[in-house]
This record gives C-alpha cells, sequence and structure tokens, in this order.
C-alpha cells in the first residue's frame, strides 16, 4: 500500500485522531528492527554534498521538520528514519496543558493546507523532558521549541523560557523561541524589540546553545526586517521566517481562528523571507519555512539566503518520502550549477 492510499484512509478520520494513529504507528515502528531498517533504506537520501556545519553542529542535509508535529518528544527515533536533517520538537510549555477547544485542526485539502488552533497542548516540561533525555545526544541536530503557558501573563512570560531553557539544556542542540503562534492570546504580542533585548539578555545567561526566534509572517516587511534586525544584533542566532497565518483572506474556506499553514501561505512566506534576507543574510543564520512541498522551492530559498528549510504541512499531504525527493531536487539542482556542497548555494542570489 503506498501512501495515496493511506491518505484516503487517514483523511476520512478526524485530523487529530489520524495524527495520534499515525504517532502510534511510529512509535511501534523502532520496536520492530526491519521495519526501520525499511524506513531508512527507503526514505533517507544521504550525500555529503548536502551536508553543511551550521552553529557548530553537523547537519547531514538542510530539510527539517519544524514544531508542532512532534509536540511531546515521542517520534524522534522514526521521524529519523525517514530522512530529516533535523527536527524540532514542541512547541512546549513548563505545565502540561490541554490546549484549545476542539475541533482545532482543520484539512483545506484543495489548497494542500491546514488550519490550526491547537495552543500549545502538550505534556509539559518534566514529561518531555524525561523522553528528550532518553535519546539525546542525537544522530541528527533535535531543536526543543519552547513557548509560554497560556495562563502566564506576558509580564511574567520570561519565566517561562528561562525555566524551559534551564530545564531542557541537556537534552536539545539549540532552542526555538516561539513568540508567534497565533493560538495562545496575546503571546504576538511579545514580538517587540524590547521585549527580544530583554529574554535574549535573560536567556543567554542560561545555556550556550544556538537561540532561534521565529517570526509571524503576517507583520509587515518593514516591521519584520526591523525585528529580526533586533534579535540578530541581540544575539539570537538563527531566524525562522516564518510560522503560521491568520490571513483569513487566503481562502473562503478559512475558519475566523487559528493559522493557516501548506501552500495557502507559500507566496506570502517565500516573499516576506526575500525582503529579511535582503537585511539580515550574512548577520544571522537563516531558516525558511511555509509553504516548501518541492525541491525547487527549498532551492529557491536556499539562493535566497536560507541555510536550511522546514515542511511540515507537505509532510502530511506528500508523505514519508518528501524528504528524500527533496534532498533529490535540491542536489541536483546545485549540482546542475556547479556547486560542489549545497552551503555555496545559500544566499547566491544576494551576492550577484
Amino acid at each position: 500500500m503506498n501512501y495515496s492510499d493511506i491518505k484516503k484512509i487517514f483523511f476520512k478520520l478526524n485530523p487529530e485522531n489520524a495524527h495520534k494513529i499515525a504517532e502510534f504507528g511510529m512509535k511501534l515502528s523502532v520496536k520492530i528492527p526491519f521495519v526501520s531498517d525499511y524506513l531508512v533504506n527507503n526514505f533517507c537520501f544521504i550525500d555529503t554534498k548536502l551536508s553543511q556545519n551550521i552553529f557548530g553542529i553537523n547537519f547531514l542535509n538542510p530539510v527539517g521538520l519544524a514544531g508542532g508535529f512532534d509536540k511531546n518528544a515521542t517520534m524522534i527515533t522514526p521521524l529519523s528514519a525517514m530522512g530529516f536533517g533535523f527536527l524540532e520538537y514542541g512547541t512546549l510549555t513548563p505545565k502540561p496543558q490541554g490546549g484549545n477547544p476542539k475541533p482545532r485542526l482543520f484539512r483545506l485539502i484543495e489548497e494542500k493546507s491546514l488550519q490550526n488552533a491547537m495552543g500549545f497542548n502538550n505534556d509539559g516540561l518534566d514529561k518531555i523532558k524525561a523522553r528528550a533525555s532518553k535519546v539525546y545526544p542525537f544522530s541528527i541536530p533535535i531543536i526543543a521549541n519552547i513557548g509560554k503557558n497560556k495562563i502566564t501573563p506576558n509580564d511574567m512570560a520570561i519565566k517561562d523560557y528561562e525555566i524551559l531553557v534551564k530545564g531542557l539544556d541537556s537534552c536539545c542542540d539549540a532552542f526555538v523561541i516561539n513568540i508567534s503562534s497565533p493560538n495562545t492570546p496575546n503571546l504576538r504580542d511579545l514580538q517587540s524589540e524590547s521585549f527580544i533585548n530583554e529574554l535574549f539578555a535573560a536567556l543567554s545567561s542560561l545555556t550556550k546553545k544556538p537561540l532561534i526566534l521565529k517570526i509571524a509572517p503576517d507583520m509587515s516587511i518593514d516591521s519584520a526586517i526591523s525585528l529580526c534586525s533586533t534579535a540578530a544584533n541581540a544575539g539570537f542566532k538563527g531566524l525562522i521566517i516564518n510560522n503560521t497565518s491568520v490571513d483569513y483572506s487566503l481562502t473562503p474556506k478559512a475558519k475566523d481562528f487559528g493559522g493557516i499553514s501548506g501552500q495557502l501561505i507559500k507566496n506570502k512566506s517565500k516573499e516576506l523571507f526575500k525582503e529579511v534576507a535582503k537585511e539580515l543574510y550574512g548577520k544571522a543564520v537563516l531558516i525558511s519555512c511555509g509553504g516548501i512541498d518541492n525541491g525547487q522551492d527549498a532551492y529557491e530559498r536556499i539562493k535566497m539566503g536560507a541555510s536550511l528549510v522546514q515542511i511540515y504541512t507537505s509532510f502530511i499531504y506528500e508523505g514519508p518520502s518528501i524528504c528524500k525527493n527533496i534532498n533529490n531536487q535540491i542536489l541536483n539542482l546545485a549540482l546542475s550549477e556547479g556547486y560542489e556542497n549545497i552551503s555555496q548555494a545559500v544566499g547566491a542570489n544576494l551576492r550577484r
């Protein structure tokens, strides 16, 4: 049975139930040796020309899984067998929380997109740390995506991030600071220059691991550039552009809550990344996320200045072969333009 057949079955189920079944299947797969071998042999694409050293960390390929898929660090090992170059777990919060009321996850099938209002549902620091500690250090970089609890007021938010960085410093390679989800009330209000400076000052004293800021796609280009410049000047080593969108004009099928991901935000994400990269390339590691579902998309973002790219929604729509396909396409495109390593293509459009 190929993935298109499996997807037909899964897409008849409630999206969250389908995700739980997929999670159960992945956790089961690592207990059956021949299944793990099958996944690696069929879905991993390995070539040293795709490897890069970023943040002093080795990345076998530039394609990662964005936060939100493996919220509770239960699927790190099976996901790595599907060819990802790096993984995020989370978003997690200090205390466990159930997230927003259901239904809160919706498929926009014709647009190959999703809309979610999950609200940082996760098992909390203690349980997730215990799971991550069992596998870390890992064969590929794993990154902790961290956020504040819903009940934590914004003027106390830094304390939540401090708790998470202290707790997870021994079981991740880097941190993604999530202040851009639309699903926690007032969280995006923290996307201010004063908060960014205060946040970095607090967290940099607690960890030597790279801190990466993830921004929303819905701010103006000038605001995004200003915020990212502030983050880079403060000391953030990386920037992810971007999180989900609350631009509900993208489709008449959109709900009036939650964030949209997938093909619907491809152009918005690409244009924002392009403009931010013009100003921030070389000042921080740039990571592009939003609507990427093939090697041409990924390679275009790389030439715009992305050292790494991330997928999420396209993994659900295209299945476990997507990393292999994207990496194969990236490599062929890079070689066709005379590059001996993918790192040489990073920012090529900006160096002309």
